[in-house]
């Protein structure tokens, strides 16, 4: 059967709309909207990738274009050939059945071509991506500069600075804050408590993943000040899609003074004499024990928190506490296997949920506040 030349001529009107759809597709892609975790100005992704504010990223910068001009050549190649040959060598009106454009057996030149330039256009990108990916996961020795451990675990992130003695675990879906220096190498190592994570911060064209049992790390030098959010990008269980944080990126003074206003945060508040005291413990990140909580009205609360998860870190957040209409947190966050105590704000008669700002999604109680 032969396979050239018997295939009706297609309609203009066909050929039109794949044109328009061909270009309703590359205009959507041109216009992508920002991420809504973005915060520091930048033009939004298009076919290119933001413009990096880690110089390890520029290197991914730099090789992207390249590859993506060779892509668009080789399909504007290979689809313009197509066409072509659609077109010029489709069945003719009034065609017989057998007839057949002229048919070529071989020809040594094409061949060579063919295979020779493919050949050639792979080993280039495939040194360029070595030489990329060996300027991008370059590691010194030591530390030079800042050195912040991120734990994963399910649904948050724990940052802690040794050497600063610092540690911050995220609350919500905000999640919580790295602050790091500019124009300076600042080493990130990764743990995982539980399953898979991946630590991803879309402005510094960068992922890596969070393994249990493995400590990943990176060094990364951020240029520009400013204030990036990042994500957990691997799916890790029911409130994956939480897993915020955000990286406060200063110069050395700023720093310096953000260190220091850290460490002057306050601790534990001592509970008032004639608060209701209330003990709960939290002995996973589904539930609270006991679930549904009683109080009396317009009194002070103590929480005792028991904090028996060996696993994960956890406290006691209220909804609607205050007088705005937010929600009281309970600080600090207990750490797994530990106690911590809190004061909430007397509350009005009405039922109220109460909830762990680690895990808001899973771990939720009822909180009946009336006369006792």
């Amino acid at each position: 059967m032969p396979l050239v030349g018997l295939r009706p001529k297609p309609s203009n009107k066909a050929l039109l709309w794949l044109l328009l759809t061909t270009a309703f597709v590359a205009a959507c892609a041109a216009a992508g909207e920002r991420p809504p975790g973005q915060l520091t100005d930048s033009p939004p992704p298009g076919l290119f990738p933001v413009q990096s504010a880690s110089e390890e990223g520029l290197h991914i910068n730099n090789l992207y274009p390249i590859v993506f001009w060779i892509a668009v050549g080789v399909f504007v190649l290979v689809e313009g050939l197509l066409l072509i040959i659609v077109l010029r060598f489709r069945r003719r009106r009034g065609a017989e059945p057998g007839d057949l454009p002229a048919q070529t057996h071989g020809n040594n030149l094409l061949e060579i071509a063919w295979t020779a330039i493919p050949a050639l256009i792979v080993t280039y990108l495939f040194v360029a991506t070595l030489d990329t990916l060996a300027a991008v996961e370059r590691l010194e020795p030591e530390p030079q500069g800042v050195v912040v451990d991120v734990e994963g675990f399910q649904w948050q992130w724990t940052f802690r600075y040794e050497a600063e003695g610092l540690s911050f675990t995220g609350v919500g879906r905000e999640g919580p804050v790295m602050g790091i220096p500019v124009d300076e190498s600042v080493r990130v190592r990764l743990h995982a408590r539980d399953v898979i994570h991946s630590f991803y911060v879309p402005q510094f064209l960068y992922k890596k993943d969070v393994i249990p049992g493995r400590v990943n790390e990176f060094d990364i030098v951020i240029n520009d000040p400013g204030t990036y959010r990042g994500q957990c990008a691997e799916f890790c269980g029911l409130a994956h899609n939480e897993m915020y944080f955000t990286v406060l990126a200063m110069d050395r003074p700023d720093y310096d003074a953000w260190v220091e206003e850290s460490r002057e945060q306050p601790g534990e508040e001592t509970p008032p004499p004639d608060a209701f005291v209330i003990d709960v413990s939290t002995p996973n990140v589904n539930t609270f024990e006991p679930p549904d909580l009683s109080v009396p009205a317009d009194t002070a609360l103590t929480f005792e928190l028991n904090n028996t998860d060996q696993s994960a870190p956890h406290n006691i957040a209220i909804e609607q506490a205050m007088e705005d209409g937010s929600a009281w947190v309970g600080q600090p966050i207990a750490a797994a296997g530990q106690s911590a105590t809190y004061t909430a704000p007397a509350l009005a008669a009405g039922e109220y949920e109460f909830f762990c700002s680690v895990h808001p999604t899973t771990m939720r109680g009822t909180l009946t506040v009336g006369d006792q």
